[in-house]
Protein backbone atom coordinates (compact mmCIF):
# COMPACT_ATOMS: atom_id res chain seq x y z
CA UNK A 1 0.00 0.00 0.00
CA UNK A 2 1.16 3.53 -0.78
CA UNK A 3 0.47 6.38 1.64
CA UNK A 4 1.24 9.97 0.73
CA UNK A 5 2.63 12.07 3.56
CA UNK A 6 2.42 15.83 3.00
CA UNK A 7 4.44 17.98 5.38
CA UNK A 8 3.52 21.56 6.27
CA UNK A 9 5.65 22.01 9.39
CA UNK A 10 4.15 22.72 12.78
CA UNK A 11 5.55 21.88 16.19
CA UNK A 12 6.33 18.28 15.18
CA UNK A 13 9.02 19.61 12.79
CA UNK A 14 10.49 22.33 15.01
CA UNK A 15 14.12 22.37 16.06
CA UNK A 16 15.90 24.28 18.80
CA UNK A 17 18.01 27.13 17.47
CA UNK A 18 20.89 27.96 19.80
CA UNK A 19 21.59 31.15 17.88
CA UNK A 20 18.05 32.45 18.37
CA UNK A 21 17.34 30.71 21.68
CA UNK A 22 13.98 29.46 20.45
CA UNK A 23 12.30 26.64 18.59
CA UNK A 24 11.56 27.24 14.93
CA UNK A 25 10.67 25.57 11.68
CA UNK A 26 13.72 25.37 9.43
CA UNK A 27 14.07 21.93 7.89
CA UNK A 28 11.92 18.81 7.64
CA UNK A 29 12.95 15.90 9.81
CA UNK A 30 10.02 13.55 9.13
CA UNK A 31 11.96 11.22 6.80
CA UNK A 32 14.59 10.61 9.49
CA UNK A 33 11.84 9.41 11.84
CA UNK A 34 10.05 7.39 9.16
CA UNK A 35 13.28 5.44 8.71
CA UNK A 36 12.99 4.29 12.35
CA UNK A 37 9.61 2.65 11.73
CA UNK A 38 8.88 -0.86 10.54
CA UNK A 39 6.22 -0.51 7.86
CA UNK A 40 6.01 -3.82 5.99
CA UNK A 41 3.87 -3.67 2.88
CA UNK A 42 3.68 0.12 3.09
CA UNK A 43 5.45 2.67 0.95
CA UNK A 44 5.35 6.20 2.33
CA UNK A 45 5.88 8.92 -0.27
CA UNK A 46 6.86 12.15 1.45
CA UNK A 47 5.96 15.42 -0.25
CA UNK A 48 7.41 18.45 1.56
CA UNK A 49 4.94 21.28 0.99
CA UNK A 50 6.27 23.93 3.39
CA UNK A 51 7.74 24.15 6.87
CA UNK A 52 5.73 26.70 8.84
CA UNK A 53 4.11 27.18 12.17
CA UNK A 54 0.41 26.66 11.47
CA UNK A 55 -0.39 30.17 12.72
CA UNK A 56 1.65 31.43 9.75
CA UNK A 57 -0.26 29.41 7.14
CA UNK A 58 -2.02 31.60 4.61
CA UNK A 59 -5.01 31.07 2.33
CA UNK A 60 -2.49 30.65 -0.49
CA UNK A 61 -0.71 27.89 1.50
CA UNK A 62 -4.02 26.06 1.95
CA UNK A 63 -4.80 26.41 -1.77
CA UNK A 64 -1.37 24.96 -2.56
CA UNK A 65 -2.05 22.04 -0.22
CA UNK A 66 -5.46 21.52 -1.86
CA UNK A 67 -3.90 21.57 -5.33
CA UNK A 68 -1.50 18.80 -4.29
CA UNK A 69 -4.38 16.79 -2.81
CA UNK A 70 -6.29 17.22 -6.08
CA UNK A 71 -3.47 15.41 -7.89
CA UNK A 72 -3.18 12.61 -5.29
CA UNK A 73 -6.78 11.78 -4.37
CA UNK A 74 -7.88 10.46 -7.79
CA UNK A 75 -5.25 7.70 -7.50
CA UNK A 76 -6.95 6.23 -4.43
CA UNK A 77 -4.03 6.44 -1.98
CA UNK A 78 -4.58 7.51 1.63
CA UNK A 79 -3.00 10.79 2.72
CA UNK A 80 -1.44 11.88 6.01
CA UNK A 81 -0.81 15.60 6.48
CA UNK A 82 1.74 16.75 9.04
CA UNK A 83 0.36 20.03 10.37
CA UNK A 84 0.63 22.40 13.30
CA UNK A 85 -2.03 21.98 15.95
CA UNK A 86 -3.21 25.59 16.23
CA UNK A 87 -4.96 25.65 12.84
CA UNK A 88 -5.22 21.91 12.14
CA UNK A 89 -9.01 21.87 12.44
CA UNK A 90 -9.31 24.92 10.18
CA UNK A 91 -7.23 23.28 7.44
CA UNK A 92 -9.09 20.00 7.86
CA UNK A 93 -12.47 21.70 7.50
CA UNK A 94 -11.20 23.52 4.40
CA UNK A 95 -10.15 20.19 2.85
CA UNK A 96 -13.41 18.51 3.87
CA UNK A 97 -15.50 21.27 2.28
CA UNK A 98 -13.40 21.51 -0.87
CA UNK A 99 -13.29 17.76 -1.54
CA UNK A 100 -16.66 16.90 -0.03
CA UNK A 101 -17.66 14.41 -2.75
CA UNK A 102 -14.17 13.43 -3.89
CA UNK A 103 -12.61 11.95 -0.75
CA UNK A 104 -12.65 8.21 -1.35
CA UNK A 105 -9.72 7.50 1.02
CA UNK A 106 -8.78 8.57 4.53
CA UNK A 107 -7.17 12.01 4.74
CA UNK A 108 -5.55 12.36 8.14
CA UNK A 109 -4.09 15.41 9.84
CA UNK A 110 -1.65 14.95 12.69
CA UNK A 111 1.16 16.76 14.44
CA UNK A 112 2.59 17.11 17.92
CA UNK A 113 2.47 19.21 21.04
CA UNK A 114 6.23 18.66 21.54
CA UNK A 115 8.71 18.52 18.62
CA UNK A 116 10.15 15.24 17.35
CA UNK A 117 13.45 14.55 19.11
CA UNK A 118 12.56 16.52 22.25
CA UNK A 119 12.15 14.61 25.50
CA UNK A 120 8.52 13.63 25.95
CA UNK A 121 7.65 14.26 22.31
CA UNK A 122 4.35 12.84 21.14
CA UNK A 123 5.35 13.26 17.50
CA UNK A 124 6.51 9.74 16.68
CA UNK A 125 3.45 8.22 18.37
CA UNK A 126 1.09 10.47 16.40
CA UNK A 127 2.94 9.82 13.13
CA UNK A 128 2.90 6.05 13.65
CA UNK A 129 -0.77 5.99 14.63
CA UNK A 130 -1.67 8.14 11.62
CA UNK A 131 0.07 5.78 9.22
CA UNK A 132 -1.85 2.85 10.71
CA UNK A 133 -5.13 4.77 10.65
CA UNK A 134 -4.54 5.62 6.98
CA UNK A 135 -4.62 1.89 6.27
CA UNK A 136 -7.71 1.15 8.36
CA UNK A 137 -10.15 4.07 8.30
CA UNK A 138 -13.01 4.59 5.91
CA UNK A 139 -12.90 7.60 3.57
CA UNK A 140 -13.14 11.00 5.21
CA UNK A 141 -11.08 13.74 6.84
CA UNK A 142 -9.78 12.94 10.32
CA UNK A 143 -7.47 14.14 13.07
CA UNK A 144 -5.40 11.34 14.62
CA UNK A 145 -3.76 12.36 17.88
CA UNK A 146 -2.77 10.64 21.14
CA UNK A 147 -4.42 7.32 20.33
CA UNK A 148 -7.69 8.97 19.29
CA UNK A 149 -9.39 9.35 15.92
CA UNK A 150 -11.69 12.33 15.44
CA UNK A 151 -13.69 13.37 12.39
CA UNK A 152 -12.35 16.82 11.64
CA UNK A 153 -15.80 18.41 11.98
CA UNK A 154 -16.15 16.91 15.45
CA UNK A 155 -12.78 17.84 16.96
CA UNK A 156 -11.22 20.77 18.70
CA UNK A 157 -7.87 21.48 20.30
CA UNK A 158 -8.05 21.50 24.08
CA UNK A 159 -5.15 23.69 25.14
CA UNK A 160 -5.59 22.87 28.84
CA UNK A 161 -5.24 19.12 28.22
CA UNK A 162 -2.77 19.62 25.32
CA UNK A 163 -4.63 17.29 22.97
CA UNK A 164 -7.63 17.10 20.66
CA UNK A 165 -11.03 16.25 22.06
CA UNK A 166 -14.39 15.41 20.50
CA UNK A 167 -17.15 17.95 20.21
CA UNK A 168 -20.79 17.33 19.51
CA UNK A 169 -21.79 17.64 15.89
CA UNK A 170 -22.55 21.26 15.15
CA UNK A 171 -26.19 22.00 14.51
CA UNK A 172 -27.51 24.82 12.40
Amino acid sequence: MTIYLLTTGGTIEKIYSEQEGTVLNSESKIERYLNQLRLPGCEVRVIPMMNKDSLELTAQDRRRLAAELATILPHGHPVVIIHGTDTMVETGLYIQKLFEHHVKVPVILTGAMTPLGFEGSDGLQNLTESLLAARLLQPGVFIVFHGQVHRVDRARKDRERATFVPIQKRTR
